[in-house]
């Protein structure tokens, strides 16, 4: 089965252009080092009545949304091998300076998946 790398990031609404600008070029370099998709969202419906809604888990604040990206790959090797590429690729260091992320990477949440699940 395929793996995912799953992240969840509470970020402010007024740097959601930045990010993507900068989720756009990261899109390219992990899927040239390999990645099968690559996938950045933007919160849109986070009022739901049931179960735990993404503002109540993140403690949003106010004037913040939610990002809910994932990256696929072939196996969880696939994805350790993949990665190891992209950690030292020089693109994707200089857009790791804590000083310019448009979000605060403490508040963010990240797993490995292996996916049991697929219906296509």
């Amino acid at each position: 089965m395929s793996y995912v790398d799953g992240y969840v990031i509470p970020i402010p609404k007024k740097n959601v252009k930045a990010y993507m600008a900068v989720a756009k070029k990261a899109a390219k370099i992990w899927c040239e080092h390999g990645a099968l998709e690559y996938r950045e969202s933007v919160g849109d419906d986070m009022e739901c009545k049931w179960g735990m809604p993404f503002p109540k888990l993140l403690d949003l604040k106010s004037g913040e949304t939610v990002i809910f990206a994932w990256i696929t790959y072939k196996s969880r090797a696939h994805r350790d091998r993949v990665n190891a590429k992209v950690m030292k690729d020089p693109r994707i260091g200089a857009m790791m300076d804590e000083s310019n992320m448009p979000f605060d990477s403490k508040r963010m949440v990240y797993g490995g998946f292996e996916i049991v699940v697929k219906s296509k």
